[in-house]
């Protein structure tokens, strides 16, 4: 029998780099559970609208030096395409920042995990991918593990909460944008995708966000700030993640934002998550890790974060 083949040389920083991509992910499921947190702390006195122009300004303000330095980045194939992304990107953002000014932090955070749902079923509708079996009750059990989180007593003729009817719209609006990011990254580089989505996304914002603006508190504005720089420092992390590890591998990581988020929400607001939402997350997970063990090999559009 002979000996087994050594490790090629090449292995070694293959595998730090992967190694890189999950610590990554892990840090942005901690920056997406404190950004639940700031939405939810400053929610009650900063109307959604505001909280999204200042998101996407500070945003741009954080990574405007990378793009000033860069600006053959800007070159792109989709302008007007460049601008419904970013509307929608704002739409699922201000859906999302309603949702946890009302919701339980980790049911919204549980129902944002829908997304790659969506984008599975738009890939058949529109990319006349054919669906495996297994990945058509993969997603039925996703979609099972949602109903699971809306949690509605519809024999008792309860509605499900308004509040998680719009943190499932973000999670569909989310995954139409990764629906067109995948159309978009054949032509288009990743920091191309990133900055026209953080230069748009701003004027935009500033119309929803006159018709209801109240100067924030010195105070709100440092949490504002905070968040905005954040929110541009966890798309630039995951894009550097997928660059350096498969999706397949880092994608899962982005569940222990579930966690994170449930200590904090524990923590801060005395927020005890439920027994259904923890059922549902783990349905949903389930059905995720089984599309990705099943997927056809493709090549990786950029991730939205």
């Amino acid at each position: 029998m002979p000996p087994p083949s050594p490790p090629t040389q090449d292995s070694g920083p293959r595998d730090r780099a992967a190694l890189v991509g999950v610590v990554l992910m892990m840090l942005v499921g901690v920056i997406n559970a404190v950004d639940a947190v700031i939405v939810r702390l400053l929610a009650k006195e900063v109307h959604p609208f505001i909280i999204g122009l200042t998101r996407t300004s500070f945003g741009l303000l954080a990574m405007l030096p990378w793009i000033l330095s860069r600006p053959q980045m800007l070159r792109t194939s989709y302008r007007l395409m460049h601008v419904l992304r970013a509307a929608l990107k704002l739409a699922s953002l201000i859906a999302v920042f309603f949702a946890l000014a009302e919701a339980k932090l980790a049911d919204v955070t549980s129902i944002g995990f829908a997304a790659p749902l969506f984008v599975t079923v738009g890939a058949w509708l529109l990319f006349g991918e054919r669906p495996q079996a297994v990945r058509i009750l993969a997603v039925m059990l996703g979609f099972v593990g949602v109903l699971v989180v809306l949690n509605p007593d519809w024999t008792a003729g309860q509605r499900v909460s308004p509040a998680l009817m719009l943190a499932l719209l973000g999670a569909l609006l989310t995954a139409v944008i990764q629906l067109m990011l995948k159309a978009m990254a054949g032509n288009d580089r990743t920091d191309t995708l990133v900055a026209w989505n953080l230069i748009v996304s701003v004027p935009l914002a500033v119309i929803p966000a006159w018709l209801v603006w109240q100067t924030p508190s010195a105070f709100h504005w440092g949490l504002l700030a905070v968040q905005g720089a954040l929110g541009a420092l966890n798309q630039t992390m995951v894009t550097r993640a997928f660059q350096l590890a498969d999706a397949s591998l880092v994608a899962p990581i982005d569940f222990l934002r579930l966690p994170f988020v449930a200590i904090l929400a524990f923590v801060l607001f005395q927020e005890v998550a439920g027994l259904s939402t923890w059922v549902g997350a783990a349905l949903i997970f389930v059905a995720t890790m089984i599309m990705a063990a099943t997927r056809r090999s493709r090549p990786p559009a950029a991730p939205e974060a």
